[in-house]
């Protein structure tokens, strides 16, 4: 199908246990566009390197500000002198999540979680181990819109706003051929990483439900990923999704008759991890959380700085 779209698909290698993002290269209305990079280290250097000597990159697409996915647009700009494309929401969160001040407000949130100190400290580093990856930031030059059109190859693809994995997530669909770019709102094999951190969208799985039930309308038939293989009927997968996630409402509100903190809800939902995706299991419960708390299924207090919910 790729093929047919006149599109090439460039999968960079990442080390963690999500272990590559697809990127791709096509054809746009003034030479060649790049969606989405990468991280920022030598493996992404070493696979953009000849195709950006091969090709005259025009402009960059950055589907949200994760550094999979916005790590390398800097770069990538200062060499190929591209004009970068982002949805104004993400872009102020890319250039200022790694931040200093955004990382202390990042461990003050484990503390209120109900994180043990030592691994509250180990979170925290973790993400700030990503400063190298993620920097030099790009100079947005123009702000995606919804319903905004962008030739990409063969055909035309209209921008369709998908928050919920981010606040400002962007996927790309062609109505004549009926395919998706779903970037990370539709994945074939995981369910893309929801996740609340005290700012930003006050309820993100309502927001991924909404968008998930936006994209059913269109009843897409072929979708292209970021991460895993193309798949076909992607109404097939939102049905599961939104079972999946109603399934993991119902087990935290059946574990929170009495007052839990974040930290023991996660331990419901994940068990113990490793430290990078602590991080992930702790966003996403919060996620949940939030979404039974502004739902009216539960309450929530603090009490010696720490964060408890509480069904009613």
């Amino acid at each position: 199908m790729l093929n047919e779209l006149k599109v090439t698909r460039v999968t960079i290698p990442m080390p963690f246990r999500l272990d590559h993002v697809h990127c791709f290269l096509a054809e746009g209305e003034k030479g060649w566009t790049i969606i989405d990079t990468g991280l920022n280290n030598e493996t992404t250097r070493d696979i953009w390197n000849p195709i950006i000597e091969k090709y005259d990159i025009k402009d960059i697409i950055i589907t949200h500000y994760h550094p999979d996915h916005f790590g390398y647009a800097g770069t990538l700009q200062q060499l190929t002198g591209a004009d970068v494309w982002m949805t104004q929401v993400d872009e102020h969160t890319g250039t200022t999540y790694w931040e200093s001040d955004s990382l202390k407000q990042l461990k003050e949130n484990y503390d209120a979680c109900g994180m043990d100190e030592d691994l509250a400290v180990a979170l925290s580093s973790d993400e700030s181990s990503f400063m190298p990856k993620v920097k030099p930031y790009p100079t947005v030059n123009h702000h995606l819109d919804e319903g905004m059109m962008l030739r990409f190859g063969k055909c035309e693809y209209e921008v369709i706003f998908t928050p919920g994995h981010s606040d400002g997530l962007i996927s790309l669909y062609n109505k004549e051929n009926s395919v998706l770019f779903s970037t990370d709102h539709i994945l074939p094999r995981i369910s893309p990483n929801i996740s609340y951190w005290f700012k930003g969208l006050s309820n993100p799985l309502e927001e991924f439900f909404t968008s998930l039930k936006k994209i059913q309308k269109l009843d897409v038939e072929y979708v292209i990923p970021s991460h895993g293989k193309p798949f076909r009927n992607a109404n097939e997968r939102i049905i599961e999704l939104l079972d999946h996630h109603q399934d993991r409402l119902h087990l935290i509100h059946e574990n929170m008759k009495e007052p839990i903190t974040v930290k023991s809800a996660c331990m419901i939902l994940f068990g113990n991890l490793p430290i990078h995706e602590s991080r992930f299991a702790v966003g996403e419960t919060l996620a949940h959380l939030e979404y039974l708390f502004l739902n009216d299924q539960c309450r929530k207090f603090k009490r010696d700085g720490i964060w408890y919910y509480q069904s009613i």
